[in-house]
């Protein structure tokens, strides 16, 4: 994964709106987006930068400035999301944030931002773009993954097979996701079900066509670890054509999440590779 030097770009929005009930897109702007680095990979990401009550950091900085010269409870909090799409000749930079009322750090900020008001960011970083030499596409994910699913669509090559699988709370967050590709969508709406159980049956269930996939499954961490299983060894497919991650973890912030990922990675290898002995 590559990820620009962690400099911190300020941002001012421009509009936002609300595509669906539990949906904030921000489209964001300002002469220090010129050049961003966006477009190599459909999951780009930016992560906000939220100071603490009261703290002001200079500006221009970078995140090792502010550890080195701030003491540790002015640290700011971090907050990953992905890139839904990306204007260069505008210079407009649209994200999409989840938001479930005054639940979380970043969803009620977003609701509660309007045109002008500051964002703080780093990145962006990004890894996974759809291959061309597929011979099929699969793509599953959460709410936070959906943006990068849709990114992903409007890249595919034309008529290229993809088997799409998106879980969301309900009918209400539908939203049209285009692409020039030979896509079936398929809505799985949780109800009262566990985050993730509806995309384990359904990816449980599919009929794998012939040919080499290329798959795209990101989203709650534990779900995660039962498809990558399913993937990495149930199905066998080739870690180079997987691109597999928990963006987040039930029970955890996102800064207890980080700071317990890589243990996390490393038990979930060392279970797959105890399975396929």
């Amino acid at each position: 994964m590559t990820e620009r030097p962690k400099k911190v770009t300020a941002a001012r929005v421009l509009r936002s709106s609300r595509p669906t009930p539990h949906l904030v897109r921000l489209v964001l702007g300002g002469e220090e987006l010129a050049g961003l680095p966006v477009g190599e990979y459909t999951d780009h990401y930016i992560k906000l930068v939220f100071p603490p009550d009261g703290v002001a950091y200079p500006h221009p900085t970078d995140l090792a400035t502010i550890k080195r010269e701030f003491p540790a409870e002015q640290w700011p909090r971090l907050r990953a999301y992905t890139v839904r799409g990306w204007d260069a000749a505008a210079g407009e930079l649209t994200v999409d944030v989840v938001h479930h009322g005054d639940e979380g750090l970043a969803g009620p900020w977003a609701a509660a931002l309007r045109p002008g008001d500051r964002v703080l960011f780093t990145g962006p970083g990004g890894a996974y773009a759809p291959r061309s030499d597929a011979d099929w596409h699969l793509l599953a994910g959460d709410e936070s993954a959906l943006p990068a699913i849709a990114a992903a669509l409007e890249r595919l090559p034309v008529d290229a097979p993809a088997k799409v699988f998106v879980e969301i709370a309900d009918g209400a967050e539908e939203q049209p996701l285009p692409s020039p590709g030979a896509v079936e969508l398929t809505w799985l709406h949780r109800g009262d079900r566990p985050v993730g159980a509806a995309l384990v049956e359904a990816l449980r269930a599919l009929d794998f066509p012939p040919g080499a996939v290329h798959a795209f499954v990101h989203g709650e961490a534990a779900f995660v670890r039962e498809l990558r299983r399913l993937l990495r060894v149930e199905r066998a497919v080739p870690r180079e054509w997987l691109s597999i991650s928990g963006y987040w973890r039930r029970g955890m912030d996102d800064e207890g999440w980080r700071a317990t990922k890589s243990d996390w990675n490393r038990q979930v290898e060392v279970d797959e590779a105890t399975a396929a002995v």
